[in-house]
């Protein structure tokens, strides 16, 4: 178990190494650009969920998701500008309206929402786990890990509240052949 300790001792120390910061390599900056434009795309589902959702709870969910969002996007945005690169473009916010005045056949339902950002959020802490992985920068790795942090804080109760809903999409259930009961 001693290893274990040592390993992520070593790893931490690696993150909060003081080192003079190299320049974002090319990799980093593509990195930080896909995060910044996919965090975007993603305020925009939060918007269009708050402006179609009736449920107080997915409506609580919605608010937090895009709070959050948007807090780690301008961390981004704000090391992107320090570093001196331009900001890619990206959509503006979504309007406000009333959920009654979005037509039937136009609104997301609330089991869609909650999927289309559980989709989002699974394929976004799943793309900050590699982005870390291949930063050079202890600072951009940090980042990275503590949006990831955020996204899985944000995930628990979303997956909870998929459950109570009968939402969650559950693939069926395999049993490799040999396995203990299988005919």
């Amino acid at each position: 178990m001693t290893h274990v300790f040592e390993a992520i001792s070593a790893i931490m120390k690696n993150f909060t190494d003081e080192a003079p910061k190299p320049p974002l390599h090319v990799g980093e900056v593509m990195d930080l650009w896909t995060a910044f434009t996919a965090f975007h795309e993603a305020h925009a589902l939060y918007q269009i969920g708050l402006n179609t959702t009736t449920d107080k709870d997915m409506l609580h969910v919605l608010q937090n998701a895009l709070e959050g969002s948007l807090a780690d996007t301008k961390k981004i945005e704000k090391l992107l500008l320090k570093e001196g690169v331009p900001l890619p473009l990206v959509n503006p916010d979504k309007p406000q309206s009333e959920q009654s005045a979005v037509p039937e056949g136009v609104k997301l339902n609330d089991d869609e929402i909650a999927n289309l950002i559980s989709a989002k959020v699974a394929a976004s802490i799943t793309f900050c786990a590699q982005a870390m992985a291949k930063t050079v920068r202890t600072d951009v790795g940090l980042m990275f890990f503590s949006i990831q942090i955020n996204l899985m804080k944000f995930a628990a109760p979303l997956k909870n509240l998929m459950i109570s809903r009968g939402w969650l999409r559950i693939p069926p259930k395999y049993n490799p052949p040999g396995s203990p009961g299988r005919e």
